[in-house]
């Protein structure tokens, strides 16, 4: 019995010196080993073996960046407000060593450090420009850096988690910022207002210069067309004329018959309200003679209907005057005389 005793406490005490000398180390973390109270290695993730009662192991180190969030933390600006600045910090354990030994509580000198650096940076700084936080991070995280680095830490980020200012200088911070809007709305409002009337006027000056251009190419147009129609008309009464002088030379007039329907023409140019003078020859009264001579003609070829006259032998008869060679006369209806111009022939037969 008291053998099977034995065989126990040995298998136990074999056991705890197992246990005790071998180590499983996760990954991403790093062991630092102790032997009689000094430096003895850094023990990466795996299986570590460990003398016991030699060695020691202290706790794990973790090798991931690891993130912290320090309290709300009342700093003063430039301007002289008080406002709560909230903090974050991103760092990352790059020497086991320096962080297990160069400092006693790793979490509380940042903090610590955080918040002294935080004041300083803040300090420098009016509340306007606290709105660049990019600026602040970077300054953050510069003397952060350098001071940490001999704690084997690297600090990646720092960021400004919450910035709360004063009730009174939120308020004011709001009519700045709401004035500021106006202002901007305004002027935008303004700019606008400029461009479209600009913009008017340039699409009211292209019309005006269209329109013009239109009005040209249209009097142009109609100018040439005019010109077109007016040759046309010219062409056509110049060509009127030229038959109805062929046909009068193919008729072979006499100079009484030609005589005779110029007299006729007189009263019709006279009728016309458009002309102010009419031009009277200076031979009237042989012409008013002549006219009175074929219209007794014309009333004895009425009166005899084709039959033979005077002279017996049905020539017609001839009329000689002043000026004018004897020559057969054609027979023409007598024209209705004007009472001025009967006047006018009878007082220079008075004459």
């Amino acid at each position: 019995m008291s053998l099977l005793i034995t065989v126990v406490i040995v298998a136990l005490v074999l056991f705890f010196i197992g246990v005790r000398t071998v180590r499983i180390i996760p990954q991403a973390r790093v062991g630092i080993i102790q032997r009689l109270g000094n430096y003895h290695q850094s023990a990466p993730s795996g299986v570590v073996v460990v003398l016991p009662f030699f060695d020691r192991l202290l706790p794990l180190i973790d090798l991931r960046e690891q993130v912290v969030s320090f309290p709300p933390q009342p700093v003063i600006t430039s301007d002289n407000v008080t406002i709560n600045v909230t903090s974050v910090v991103y760092y990352q354990i790059i020497d086991p060593k320096s962080s297990a030994y160069q400092v006693v509580n790793l979490l509380a000198a940042m903090e610590q450090l955080t918040q002294t650096t935080l004041r300083n940076v803040m300090g420098g700084l009016s509340l306007d420009a606290l709105t660049s936080r990019d600026q602040v991070n970077s300054q953050l995280r510069m003397v952060l850096d350098e001071v940490t680095e001999k704690w084997g830490v690297r600090v990646n980020r720092v960021e400004l988690k919450d910035i709360s200012p004063p009730k009174d200088i939120q308020i004011a911070m709001e009519k700045q910022m709401q004035a500021e809007r106006t202002k901007r709305a305004t002027i935008l409002t303004a700019e606008g207002e400029a461009q479209s009337a600009v913009l008017r006027a340039q699409g009211q000056k292209q019309a005006l210069v269209l329109q013009s251009e239109g009005q040209k190419q249209a009097a142009i147009l109609r100018s040439e067309g005019e010109a077109q129609a007016l040759v046309t008309v010219q062409t056509a009464q110049a060509r009127a004329i030229e038959l109805v002088f062929g046909a009068v030379n193919d008729s072979n007039p006499s100079a009484e018959a030609l005589t005779y329907q110029y007299l006729q023409m007189l009263p019709k140019l006279a009728e016309n309200p458009a002309n102010k003078v009419v031009v009277v020859p200076t031979d009237y009264a042989g012409l008013a003679g002549l006219a009175a001579t074929f219209g007794n003609i014309g009333l004895d070829g009425a009166n005899g209907a084709g039959s033979s006259n005077g002279n017996g032998n049905g020539a017609r008869p001839r009329v000689t005057g002043e000026g004018m060679t004897t020559a057969s006369a054609p027979r023409f209806p007598a024209p209705a005389q004007p009472q001025a111009l009967t006047q006018g022939a009878s007082e220079s037969d008075n004459s």
